[in-house]
């Protein structure tokens, strides 16, 4: 069981990272991208029969039509450069043009295989689209990982956190851990394969870890008429929830957003597809997609440990962890009666 480290300054930072500028390299992609669109594309309108010679083509019929390819490649760039200014904002010019740079090489592929395209065309290819791919790649991923932020406002403090957000029984997390021993599971938003794994691991768990001595309660991201009805398919509504849109509570306690391995790695994406096969289809997104899972242990209004989750796809053994939990409460009487 991990020890919690309270209210980290990383989040903090995180928060101020997302009210900043796109990181620069941004700009300089999208900059040297807009610039070489626009004279490759001015190339091809004034020497249309430049690519084809490099290629060693036979040359065009009608060079308008290739002129007219030329156009649309320097307006490609024109659009590069205005999305330079801010990436997160025009993140939609970049996917179109990640999209062109996509199909592009897919039918190139198609006809050279065909034998109806050289392939030496594919120097142009390269230079044109694949090298492309990586740098759109990482700007796009990270775009939509800013813009699906659903937090607001910096991260409060853990302790008060735990004191003035009512549960969906109008229940603090110090109140509810002040009566009984409490396992909270900060969950996944509601649509993803693995949410709907751990709610089924947690249904079938819940007798014994209350057995045990201790009780759940769920944070989650999704509406409470929504997280009322999904609990209700796993048996788990009489459960005490947290309904935490805003990602208040996941902040407070340092849940935080995952990497791109952590939450779309070779694992990730094999774990994800063996959970799909089970029936746990991918639903709508409810929340803040990036948001990592976490479970922490709560007694007397203090924190006494917590299990964090290294990929989105680990499967954590439920009751063994409440068992660990158990034991290291047992262990403090103990200390305190000797």
């Amino acid at each position: 069981m991990q020890v919690l480290r309270a209210n980290t300054m990383s989040e903090v930072e995180a928060f101020e990272t997302r009210v900043s500028d796109p990181p620069a390299y941004m700009k300089y992609v999208l900059i040297s991208a807009g610039i070489y669109n626009i004279v490759w594309g001015a190339v091809v309108i004034l020497f249309p029969s430049f690519a084809f010679n490099l290629a060693g083509m036979e040359l065009p019929r009608y060079p308008q039509i290739w002129q007219c390819v030329g156009m649309v490649v320097g307006v490609y760039g024109t659009g590069y450069l205005i999305a330079a200014r801010d990436p997160y904002r025009h993140w939609p010019i970049i996917l179109v043009g990640m999209a062109g740079k996509i199909l592009g090489p897919v039918g190139f592929l198609f006809a050279a295989v065909q034998g109806e395209f050289p392939w030496a065309w594919g120097t142009v290819i390269l230079f044109n689209d694949l090298i492309w791919w990586p740098p759109f790649g990482v700007i796009l991923f990270e775009a939509f990982k800013f813009n699906s932020n659903t937090s607001i406002g910096k991260p409060h403090d853990i302790d008060d956190a735990t004191v003035i957000f009512p549960s969906s029984r109008g229940s603090t997390l110090a109140e509810i851990s002040h009566d009984r021993p409490l396992m909270i599971v900060f969950l996944r938003h509601f649509g993803c394969a693995f949410c709907k794994e751990a709610l089924q691991d947690l249904a079938r768990s819940q007798k014994q870890i209350e057995k045990l001595g201790v009780s759940l309660a769920f944070v989650h991201m999704s509406h409470p008429a929504k997280a009322t009805s999904t609990m209700k398919k796993y048996g788990l509504e009489e459960v005490d929830q947290f309904c935490d849109g805003t990602c208040e509570l996941y902040r407070a306690f340092g849940v935080e957003r995952g990497s791109f391995l952590q939450l779309f790695g070779p694992k990730v994406v094999w774990r994800g597809i063996i959970a799909t096969f089970k029936c746990n289809l991918l639903g709508a997104l409810a929340g803040d997609g990036f948001r990592m899972p976490a479970i922490f242990f709560m007694h007397q209004g203090e924190i006494q440990g917590s299990f964090r989750h290294q990929t989105a796809a680990d499967r954590p053994d439920y009751v063994e962890l409440a068992k660990r939990f158990r034991s290291t409460l047992e262990s403090d009487v103990d200390r305190v009666s000797a």
